[in-house]
């Protein structure tokens, strides 16, 4: 797949990009660099994390953002709060204040994901019930773990579930409500996600084993907040509507650890934050891990609550999430059969994505990699991150696809510089105009 041919909701600034390496050492798929003073994103490597969002203190990273006026495109709309969103606001001890302000903001109906992920929940136990399958099952709800795994772990995606996420199950079962209330045909029916996270957009936008997502159009719970709460502020207790439809089992979701409480199996793993997840994924290859059913993984630090769209630190929301427990029922919503429904399954197997291969020729891969183990060598091994590379091979990795030099290893120019020829510069990686092209920013 060629660069062009990947959707990224992270964008980059480049007038506010100052050059400095903090995204380049902390994005986990090696997908930054910094060249010529500004960073550039390796589009096939990108998994939308949102880390460098979190992390650049210039704030060059985005997330792309779209028009609230696009629910106008549509006769009938539909929003589709994440349970995130109710640990966004102080003191809520009933989420239908939420739910009857969405649809004061124009919306004609709301489904809860919460909802959907109680089904998920189902559907996972109904899984795990099989004897063929390969243990232990790693959840597919987060599309930045499920990318992470096709481009960094492909060994793993026999263990990945071929399950939607709760997102696309309530943007599937919201969708046929209104489909069978309004008599309208599906290009009619607007059905919006709101967003805690940068990967849900580029699941919606491009999704990666289905066809085409069920959901319209998504927001950031950041950039919808505001007016939500200035609506919710004027509601009183009598106009509040009865439209929540899922319980806690579902809400937990939101936080680490809350898909794996609702599946009622102590053989489990539970671990959120980019680093911390990849040590898992490490030492499950290392097939360390094998006596567990099950590993629930989340990108953000705390899980959904700590996604780089929502506006409340994610300690607090996962504390006010919690408190709505002796408000709500433990689930609200079950499969109705003992058989796993086909709509909820992926349409198509998960792929890997050979982010390293270095020519479509073999024989050529081959010269490459040679080059690049040799280059390696010359490099001094700090991994430092000041040549604009994440570390010293990823370095060596860019002078062998054209897109660096080893001049750009501060340590071995300064070992150089004198003439003395401490360590001599072979002649096919020293700089050149080639060396100096830019890579693809999508900006």
């Amino acid at each position: 797949m060629a660069s062009k041919d990947f959707f990224h909701s992270v964008r980059l600034d480049e007038e506010k990009c100052k050059g400095c390496i903090n995204c380049i050492k902390r994005c986990p798929t090696g997908a930054i660099r910094v060249r010529r003073g500004k960073a550039y994103i390796i589009s096939e490597r990108c998994i939308d994390c949102g880390e460098c969002i979190r992390i650049c203190p210039n704030h060059a990273k985005y997330a792309e953002r779209y028009s609230f006026n696009e629910i106008l495109d549509y006769k009938y709309r539909v929003a589709l709060p994440a349970p995130t969103l109710y640990g966004q606001f102080n003191n809520l001890d009933n989420v239908n204040y939420v739910l009857t302000a969405l649809l004061r903001l124009g919306f004609d109906d709301v489904f809860e994901v919460s909802a959907g992920a109680e089904l998920v929940s189902d559907a996972t136990r109904l899984y795990l019930e099989r004897s063929d399958i390969v243990r232990p099952v790693i959840s597919s709800a987060c599309p930045a773990i499920v990318r992470l795994i096709r481009v960094r772990f492909p060994n793993l995606i026999p263990n990945v579930l071929d399950l939607n996420a709760p997102m696309e199950e309530a943007a599937r079962l919201a969708r046929a409500r209104a489909q069978k209330k309004t008599g309208l045909a599906p290009e009619n029916i607007g059905v919006f996600f709101l967003t805690p996270c940068t990967a849900k957009i580029s699941a919606i936008k491009q999704p990666i084993c289905n066809e085409k997502s069920a959901v319209s159009g998504v927001f950031g719970i950041k950039d919808i907040y505001p007016v939500l709460l200035a609506q919710m502020e004027k509601l009183t207790r009598d106009e509040v509507e009865k439209l929540a439809d899922s319980g806690f089992a579902g809400v937990r979701w939101a936080s680490s650890g809350g898909e794996s409480a609702a599946l009622k199996d102590d053989r489990y793993l539970a671990a959120d934050g980019i680093e911390n997840v990849i040590q898992v994924l490490e030492e499950l290859e290392n097939e360390k891990l094998n006596d567990l059913d099950f590993i629930e993984l989340n990108a953000c630090s705390g899980g959904c609550v700590g996604g780089p769209l929502t506006v409340e630190n994610p300690y607090v929301a996962k504390a006010r999430l919690q408190r709505l427990r002796k408000y709500l029922p433990e689930s609200c919503n079950r499969l109705a059969g003992a058989e796993i429904p086909r709509e909820m399954r992926w349409e198509t197997p998960l792929e890997p994505v050979d982010i390293l291969k270095l020519d479509k020729d073999i024989r050529r891969a081959m010269e490459k990699m040679q080059r690049l183990n040799e280059i390696e060598k010359l490099l001094p091994g700090l991994d430092c991150g000041t040549c604009g590379a994440p570390s010293c091979r990823d370095l060596a990795e860019d002078i062998v696809r054209g897109k660096g030099a080893i001049e750009d290893c501060v340590f071995f120019t300064r070992d150089t510089a004198d003439g003395s020829g401490c360590i001599p510069i072979p002649a096919p990686f020293r700089k050149s105009g080639e060396a100096k092209e830019k890579g693809d920013s999508r900006d």
